[in-house]
């Protein structure tokens, strides 16, 4: 047994690797900003939790007390500016106080490049360079340099899927004719795991990729075929920068355009591994590893079960308010516009429950789904995240999921569900159902809170407000409806019942 740490536990990786962790025997230490996001995975109760920051040494120092091997899976996918020197200097702060731990060893999860002649987008020039801090320190370290992942959930696979699935004709850019070496998210755990328990002071980075060279037309051409998708045309367009390239992906694809961008830059360039020295180290498995066909069958098959361990949107959205609602009667931190709502159900609560928990996604919002679409087009545009990253389950919501552009912050299962807002808006927003029993009869309460930041903050309120009180309006009504359509259903049909979407309305 190892002790290990593992950071970025409520990120996309991470999140598959604890569970990992602790089923090959290791001791596992989560550190995380926010703790509340681990307490309704399945493994919390077997994990120690350490609230940290990166950025703070102190509280690093005691995350990392007694721990032997060190997981970094920190990195600011969305950028923004200084992005480099933050993690820059968590980067350098974590290898300082982890050799005054005295850590055996630090992993780190990293981006397979060019090679040193090769041209380097910011957020892989970032990666590099937090790899080389760890190599330099003075603390022996793994750095895996991997291409595209390939997992359901993954944002790559995501822009991959739905760039395939949605556009029989593209006209692309240069970069989907640079070669790649794609790798299954089961063999970049495979990997991550081992290295908890090699003894051996290893301090180097290695080239990690799966078996099939292709380029970027070769894998959308593979996920045509094994989806069942006639064969896609593709038209190359040299004229496409980059960053009109992330711009058409945000419109196409779930993933924003602030996230699309640094993966289409990692594509730009040839990656494709120049060694696979690891496996002296890590042997490959008996049957080999997994290729390009056999990882998007096994994603696709976990998206047809409704089960997606973690997805991309997983991880905190960079720039997205992160304050817990005001919940004390007297708070006074300004203004504070409500929005309530109350309507009695001829249901169980049970049924209301689940169509409460199963709101967003597929499913819709109760209400004007035209203007719901509006607001997520209106987002996109402002660069936000929309509407479109939909759920991780369709049925089952956990703390720090996303929904559409929600954020789980809080539940209670059968009772509450507090979404906070991750749109642009001048102020801060939450949207809160609940339901309870009063005299014997199940009652649906709904709650819109608005913290405005500013002048702008309170015109946006008062702008809006027509359109809420339709949108909001609504949804009591369609949400009782929906739960009187479930609790029918399941009196004539009793267990497992379609969640699909009639009730979007």
């Amino acid at each position: 047994m190892t002790r290990c740490l593992v950071t970025g536990a409520t990120g996309y990786i991470g999140g598959r690797l604890v569970p990992e962790l602790l089923a090959a025997g290791h001791d596992v230490r989560c550190m995380v900003r926010s703790p509340a996001r681990l307490r309704d995975l399945p493994w919390a109760g077997r994990v120690e939790v350490a609230e940290a920051d990166a950025s703070d040494p102190g509280r690093t120092a005691e995350a990392l007390r007694g721990v032997e091997v060190a997981y970094y899976l920190i990195h600011t996918m969305g950028g923004g500016k200084g992005f480099e020197e933050a993690d820059r200097m968590a980067a350098r702060g974590f290898a300082r106080v982890a050799e005054a731990a005295g850590v055996r060893r630090i992993v780190y999860l990293g981006g397979l490049t060019p090679g040193s002649d090769g041209h380097l987008s910011p957020h892989m020039s970032s990666r590099t360079e937090v790899g080389e801090i760890f190599l330099a320190s003075g603390v022996p370290a793994v750095v895996l340099r991997a291409a595209m992942i390939i997992g359901s959930g993954s944002a790559s696979f995501e822009m991959l899927r739905y760039l395939t699935e949605r556009l029989p004709v593209m006209t692309t850019p240069r970069w989907v004719r640079s070669r790649t070496q794609p790798i299954a998210v089961r063999d970049v755990l495979r990997y991550l795991v081992a290295w908890a328990g090699i003894p051996d002071a290893v301090d180097r980075a290695f080239d990690v990729g799966g078996p099939d060279v292709l380029t970027y037309a070769d894998m959308i051409h593979h996920y045509a075929a094994v989806a069942g998708l006639p064969r896609r045309l593709i038209l190359p367009l040299p004229i496409l920068s980059p960053g009109l390239s992330s711009h058409w992906v945000g419109l196409v694809t779930p993933v924003p355009a602030n996230i699309a961008r640094p993966l289409v830059e990692s594509l730009r360039d040839p990656a494709v591994c120049r060694e696979h020295d690891i496996a002296a180290y890590v042997p490959d498995p008996p049957d080999g590893l997994i290729g390009f066909r056999e990882a998007v069958t096994l994603a696709l098959q976990k998206i047809k079960e409704a089960d997606v361990a973690t997805r991309w949107s997983s991880a905190s959205t960079p720039g997205a308010p992160s304050d817990p609602l005001p919940t004390d009667p007297g708070w006074a931190g300004g203004s504070l516009y409500i929005d309530r709502r109350t309507r009695a159900v001829d249901a169980p609560p049970e049924a209301l429950w689940e169509v409460i928990e199963g709101i967003g996604g597929e499913n819709g919002w109760y209400s004007l789904p035209v203007a719901w679409r509006a607001r997520g087009a209106l987002d996109r545009l402002a660069g936000g995240v929309g509407l479109r990253r939909g759920r991780r389950d369709p049925r089952r919501l956990r703390v720090g999921d996303s929904i559409d552009f929600w954020r789980v912050e809080e539940i209670e299962r059968g009772h509450l569900l507090r979404l906070r807002a991750e749109m642009r808006l001048p102020g801060l927003a939450w949207l809160e159902l609940s339901q309870c029993q009063e005299d014997g009869r199940t009652v649906y309460r709904q709650r819109a809170v608005f913290h405005p930041h500013g002048l702008l903050g309170h015109l946006y309120w008062w702008l809006i407000s027509p359109f809420h009180s339709i949108v909001f309006g609504r949804m009591p009504r369609n949400v009782a409806a929906a739960a009187v359509r479930r609790a029918a259903r399941s009196r004539s049909h009793p267990g497992p019942h379609d969640r699909g979407a009639r009730e979007r309305r």
